[in-house]
């Protein structure tokens, strides 16, 4: 069934892991649909949500999922956005195609660093917010704590609207305070039941709630200065208002497992909660690159945001689309602003887990899916070819662990690109990339648990089996002096011999490559070697004499040398020059150089000095401090690269998630010298290691 744009709500249901995210949709979908039998259990494996085998095995949702919810004349459609750190970029696609946020607390561990990251998402977003706090009916929940928390941590613009009394015998009332009326909850039943006494509690959580709504409203701020009580209506209206600016968070508590609270909970997600037709239009960019407005109006030009895409081998690929304007028809001419070329649709489908519905037409402000849509990728933008709009584009979480993927079966090397460009279809946050100097293929993304299941993908969708190691850093060698070498190349053979004769200097200068000059005087080496000379050299500097790395920052002079008439030849020149280069590197000073990155950390004011101390253990030198969004502090330094592996898990675990950081590749040092005895000896192993596979 279609719905107008009025009548839906798109909501990203986000917040920590364990919080009861995906129960909660469960329970919202049992309590809604007659024809399911009953709720799944993440425990268990059978949610709509978490249908993904990995997600199965793992007890927790890996990527967003979509479910709508049908509530009275109102279509819902919750994201279940992964809580899981390494799996964040379903909270980054769902953002995108969402007009409010629902964050999830558990009445047990309170306001987690989940929370936060899904507060401070919608903020920068500009979308509306609303607060559950589940499993407010176990015994240790304690509501009051949580909402003082969320107080602290969110500011004024949080507001009670529904509170639990426990009483003596462990039984959970809801007052709620738009109503001020009191139920209780049996076999997910709603009891309408007396109201619990709760002294001057409940007048102080009324006025609070009063004074929030007040101040949406100039009239209703005149009213409540002069004492009147709001109406039940002008409560709802003036949260409504407020939810819809940001000035008001409404926290709204129950059970999802004991589906308790959650009727309130729906209806208010339908009356407080704006609709796509609520929002102020998108600014996008029309073909020419200027601002254009999009609205979320039916009858309006087409334009529909990819905000997610799913790349099966058995099914073909699936695209997530919000439609922002227009309507979406299964024989509509697509273009993709992006590559300004028409897209061939596949089937529209609405979608509930992995269940699919076919459909004729998706409306402006609902989510559906497309089918087989050959190019259009996450954060694309399908529009009709009379009107190619941009929308904004997306903005993912940077990848910062990066390993090396070494294939368990020979001859399965080929397949990973294949495999791995798919899996990057469906995750913007997967990067893959084949290092040329150390011949690894690398794989980088947001965790050890991101990569892992990466790893159990491949082997499961594409029978690919592989294992992860750590990279090999990429060295250089280079020299500290000036030295001069002769490098004589002299071969009897039974027809023409082999002569070559050189003198070359070698001094260490400012460049990537090797730098090659003549200053011979005297033909005593004839011109036309001397192209041979430096191609020697060239090849000579692919190997350093210290570990077999490049050599850079060096300057080869031709002095002088020595030809004969008949035996030389190019080949006998770039032999002398080979062999000049192995006289002299070694007396030049030889030494390793290793990559140095710029690290630039984002840690709360707190974490500072552990991370800067972290740095220098590390060998790292602090460059200095910034303040930066969220309330975070950036710390900005130099580290050697080979020192950074682990400092993803680092970052985690010393914020508990709430750092980020990027580390960017600046240039080479020199590796202090009791370092480069450990380096040669890996170098050494490692040649060894691949003579025998030859």
């Amino acid at each position: 069934m279609n719905y107008a744009n009025k009548d839906i709500r798109n909501i990203l249901v986000a917040g920590h892991a364990g919080c009861g995210k995906t129960t909660l949709i469960e329970a919202l979908l049992f309590s809604t649909d007659s024809e399911m039998q009953r709720a799944g259990t993440v425990q268990d494996g059978n949610t709509v949500c978490d249908f993904d085998p990995e997600e199965q095995k793992r007890h927790a949702s890996l990527a967003a999922a979509v479910a709508p919810v049908e509530y009275d004349g109102v279509k819902l459609n919750f994201i279940d956005a992964p809580g899981l750190f390494d799996f964040e970029l379903g909270m980054y696609e769902g953002i995108q195609a969402a007009e409010s946020v629902l964050i999830t607390v558990s009445a047990r561990s309170g306001v987690t660093v989940g929370a936060e990251k899904a507060f401070h998402l919608a903020e920068k977003h500009g979308k509306s917010k609303i607060v559950f706090v589940n499993k407010t009916d176990l015994e240790n929940a304690n509501y009051y704590k949580i909402l003082e928390n969320l107080k602290t941590k969110f500011g004024p613009s949080i507001c009670p609207c529904v509170v639990p009394v426990r009483q003596d015998d462990g039984t959970i009332l809801y007052v709620n305070l738009f109503s001020q009326k009191a139920f209780k909850y049996e076999s997910g039943k709603q009891v309408q039941v007396e109201l619990p006494e709760m002294g001057h509690r409940l007048e102080g959580l009324v006025a609070a709630m009063s004074e929030a709504v007040a101040e949406t409203d100039d009239e209703l701020m005149e009213k409540f200065f002069s004492g009147e009580p709001f109406t039940t209506e002008e409560i709802v209206n003036g949260l409504a208002k407020g939810c819809r600016t940001g000035a008001i968070t409404p926290v709204f508590c129950g059970s999802a497992v004991n589906q308790q609270g959650l009727d309130m909970l729906l209806y208010n997600l339908k009356v407080l909660l704006p609709s796509p037709a609520d929002v102020p239009a998108v600014v996008a960019e029309d073909a020419a690159g200027e601002p254009v407005e999009v609205t979320c109006d039916e009858a309006g030009p087409l334009a529909a945001y990819v905000f997610k895409t799913v790349a099966d081998p058995f099914v073909g690929k699936l695209s997530y689309v919000k439609v922002a304007s227009g309507t979406l028809k299964s024989d509509s001419a697509l273009v993709n602003a992006r590559t300004g070329e028409a897209e061939r649709m596949g089937k529209l489908l609405y979608v509930k887990g992995k269940k699919q519905t076919d459909t004729t037409a998706i409306g402006a402000g609902d989510i559906g899916a497309v089918t087989k849509l050959p190019t259009a990728q996450t954060g694309d933008t399908l529009c009709e070819a009379g009107r190619v709009v941009k929308l904004p584009a997306p903005t993912f979480p940077t990848p910062t662990l990066s390993m090396a993927i070494r294939v368990a079966k020979k001859g399965d090397e080929g397949k990973i690109g294949a495999a791995l460009a798919r899996l990057m279809e469906e995750d913007p946050t997967l990067t893959y990339r084949m290092d040329t100097e150390t011949g690894q293929q690398i794989i980088s993304g947001l965790g050890e648990q991101h990569l892992d299941v990466v790893v159990a993908k491949l082997k499961a969708k594409f029978g690919v089996d592989v294992e992860l190691t750590v990279p090999r850093v990429a060295y250089r060698e280079s020299v500290r002096k000036k030295c001069k070498a002769q490098g004589r190349h002299k071969k009897q053979t039974g027809g023409h011999g082999q002569f070559g004769d050189v003198w070359i200097e070698f001094e260490p200068c400012d460049s990537e490559e090797l730098v090659f000059e003549e200053k011979v005087f005297g033909g005593s080496v004839p011109k036309n070697y001397f192209p041979a000379v430096e191609k020697g050299l060239r090849q000579a500097a692919e190997h350093g004499v210290l570990a077999g790395y490049p050599v850079v920052g060096l300057k080869a002079t031709l002095l002088d040398g020595s030809y004969h008439p008949v035996d030389s030849s190019e080949m006998a020149f770039i032999m002398a020059a080979k062999l000049a280069y192995k006289a002299a590197l070694p007396e030049a000073g030889p030494m390793i150089l290793e990559p140095v990155g710029t690290l630039k950390a984002h840690v709360p004011a707190d974490n500072t000095g552990d991370v800067m101390g972290d740095v220098t253990k590390r060998r790292g030198r602090v460059l200095g401090m910034n303040p930066d969004e969220d309330g975070l502090q950036e710390v900005v330094a130099e580290v050697p690269m080979a020192e950074m592996q682990d400092f993803t898990t680092f970052m985690r675990q010393l914020t508990q998630g709430r750092g980020h950081f990027t580390l960017e590749f600046a240039r080479y040092e020199p590796l202090p010298s009791n370092l480069e005895g450990k380096v040669i000896e890996e170098a050494k192993k490692l040649r060894g290691n691949t003579d025998d596979e030859e």
